[in-house]
C-alpha cells in the first residue's frame, strides 16, 4: 500500500496521524496519507514568500516551458508517489477507485489538465489580454500603446481547498506556478493523486519542489490555510459561497446552477437541439457546476422533459471500468440515499412532474455505495422550489417561462447557453449580471473554451492595476 506524506515545500512528511484512501466498492486499502493540522499549515506560510523568490530566478517564458513538459510527464510516464510510484493507467484507476468516477471520466479529466498545461501561452495571453508578461514579473512595463502599467503581485502563493467530486477543477490552479507565484494545495479527501502527480511531474521538468506545499487533513488545515494565504480559492457548497462573500482574498467556486434558455424564435424547433441538452446534463456523470440543472422554455416544455427523460431515464449504474458507465458512486455511506430523499420532496410539490418515474427506481444501493440514476422534472413556473436546486447525478427540472420573465426568474447561472437568433434578446442576455460565462447559439454547457476566464479572471485575482510612474530616463530604458 502506497504512504503518501504531507509536502512541507517540497520535503515530505510524515505525521503521526493518518488516514486510508480506499476502494469505495471492495473497501480495501489503496493508499495511507499522512494528516496535517492547522497549525503546521499556519508555521509553514511563514517562508510563502520564499516560493515567488525562487520562482522568479527563471522567466515566464522558462516557467511555461516546463509546465509543458510536465504535461507529457503527467500523462504518459511513472511518476515517484510517496513510497512507491504510479503509472499513468495506476493514476485513472486509484482516481477511480477512490472518487467513484468511471475511469473514462477520469481519464478525460486528466486530458483537460494536460491541455491546459501543454496551452499555457495562449492561456495565459487571452487571460491577460495579451500583456507582455515580462511586465507580471517585473511588476511594471510598457505597454503597446506606450503607456506604464503596473500590476502587483498580491501573494506570494495561491492555496485552494480543493474537491474530491470532480477532478476537472484542477485546471484553475496550473496557470499559477508559471506566474511565479507558489501553490498551497490540500487536496480533497478521497482524490490526493491530481496534486501529488502534478507536483511529481513538475518536480521532473524542472520546477524547484521547495515551491508548492501539499497539506491533506481537516477542516482546521483548510480554515488555516485561507487565513494565511493571501490569495486562495475555495470549492464547496452555497453555504461556503455565503460564509466568504465579500472576501478579497478568497476565491469561492460553489454550485454552477447552469442553464440553457430555448427562445421563442427556436423552440418550436426544440427536437434539433435534444441532443445539446441531454449532454449538457448528462456528461462527467452530472458532477460538475457546468452541468445544465435548468432548462428555460415557453412552450413545449412538457415534451422537451418526457424527451430528455426517454433518453436518460433508462440509465442505470455500471462498473466503474465499463467504457459506457455514465454514472458516478456515492461513496460515502448514506448520502445517496438522503439526497434522494431531498429531491423526491421537491417532486412532491404543485406543477412538478417527475418525467422519469416511469423508469424505476433511482436510488441503486450496492453494499459500500450507491448510485443516483437520472432524474428529469417538469416546472409549470419557476417559482417551483425544485428550480433553484443543482445535485451531483444527472438532474434537470424543464421550467416553462415567458422568453420575457426567463433571466429575471431564472437566478445565477454559471454557465447559460442561449439558443436564439432574436438580436434584442441577444443584448438583454449579454447585459444579465446573473449570467457568468454566456453561449449564444446551441453549445452545450460544458463545452469550455479554456481560453477563456472561468468563474472569475485568475490574472485580475492574483495581480492589481495600479498607476506607475517614473522619470523620463527611466521610462526611456522601458522603450529601448
Amino acid at each position: 500500500m502506497l504512504e503518501i506524506p504531507v509536502i512541507r515545500w517540497g520535503k515530505p512528511y510524515e505525521s503521526l496521524e493518518n488516514t486510508e484512501v480506499v476502494h469505495f466498492n471492495t473497501g480495501e486499502a489503496i493508499a495511507r496519507v499522512s494528516s496535517a493540522n492547522g497549525g503546521l499549515v499556519s508555521r509553514d506560510m511563514r517562508k510563502a514568500s520564499d516560493a515567488r523568490k525562487i520562482l522568479k530566478q527563471f522567466s515566464i517564458e522558462d516557467l511555461i516551458a516546463k509546465v509543458a513538459h510536465a504535461a507529457d510527464l503527467f500523462e504518459q510516464e511513472t511518476l515517484p508517489l510517496g513510497s512507491g510510484t504510479q503509472t499513468p493507467d495506476e493514476f485513472v484507476v486509484h482516481q477511480s477507485a477512490s472518487t467513484g468516477l468511471p475511469e473514462h471520466m477520469c481519464r478525460s479529466n486528466m486530458q483537460k489538465n494536460c491541455f491546459v498545461m501543454r496551452n499555457m501561452t495562449e492561456i495565459l495571453q487571452c487571460l491577460t489580454r495579451g500583456l507582455d508578461l515580462d511586465i507580471l514579473s517585473r511588476g511594471y512595463g510598457m505597454e503597446s500603446r506606450g503607456v506604464v502599467v503596473s500590476y502587483q503581485a498580491q501573494s506570494p502563493v495561491l492555496g485552494a481547498v480543493l474537491p474530491s467530486n470532480s477532478p476537472g477543477v484542477h485546471t484553475l490552479w496550473l496557470p499559477v506556478v508559471p506566474l511565479q507565484m507558489g501553490l498551497v494545495l490540500k487536496p480533497g479527501s478521497s482524490e490526493p493523486w491530481t496534486v501529488y502527480r502534478v507536483a511529481s511531474a513538475f518536480e521532473k521538468s524542472g520546477i524547484p519542489p521547495e515551491v508548492i506545499s501539499l497539506y491533506p487533513g481537516g477542516h482546521d488545515v483548510g480554515s488555516a490555510l485561507l487565513t494565511s494565504c493571501q490569495r486562495s480559492m475555495i470549492f464547496g457548497s452555497q453555504k461556503t459561497i455565503d460564509q466568504y462573500a465579500g472576501n478579497p482574498k478568497v476565491q469561492v467556486h460553489g454550485p454552477g446552477f447552469s442553464k440553457i434558455f430555448l427562445g421563442d424564435d427556436c423552440v418550436d424547433d426544440w427536437e434539433k437541439y435534444l441532443d445539446v441538452m441531454v449532454e449538457s446534463v448528462y456528461i462527467n456523470g452530472g458532477r460538475s457546476c457546468i452541468n445544465c440543472s435548468g432548462i428555460f422554455a415557453s412552450r413545449h416544455t412538457k415534451e422537451i422533459a418526457d424527451a430528455i427523460a426517454q433518453r436518460l431515464g433508462p440509465v442505470n449504474a455500471l462498473p466503474p471500468d465499463d467504457p459506457d458507465a455514465g454514472l458516478a458512486a456515492f461513496t460515502t455511506d448514506g448520502v445517496g440515499k438522503a439526497i434522494l430523499s431531498m429531491v423526491e420532496q421537491d417532486l412532491k410539490a404543485d406543477g412538478v412532474t417527475d418525467c422519469t418515474a416511469q423508469y424505476g427506481d433511482r436510488l441503486v444501493e450496492l453494499e459500500r455505495c450507491s448510485y443516483i440514476r437520472p432524474i428529469v422534472a417538469h416546472a409549470t413556473n419557476p417559482q417551483c422550489e425544485i428550480v433553484s436546486k443543482e445535485f451531483m447525478f444527472p438532474f434537470v427540472t424543464v421550467v416553462e417561462c415567458p422568453q420575457a420573465k426567463m433571466i429575471q426568474s431564472s437566478g445565477y447561472s454559471l454557465v447559460g447557453t442561449a439558443i436564439t437568433e432574436d438580436q434584442e434578446w441577444i443584448d438583454e442576455l449579454t447585459d444579465a449580471t446573473s449570467i457568468d460565462r454566456l453561449n449564444i447559439g446551441p453549445i452545450p454547457t460544458n463545452r469550455l473554451n479554456w481560453l477563456q476566464p472561468h468563474e472569475g479572471n485568475l490574472i485580475d485575482f492574483l495581480f492589481r492595476s495600479r498607476a506607475y510612474q517614473m522619470p523620463a530616463e527611466k521610462l526611456a530604458e522601458l522603450t529601448v
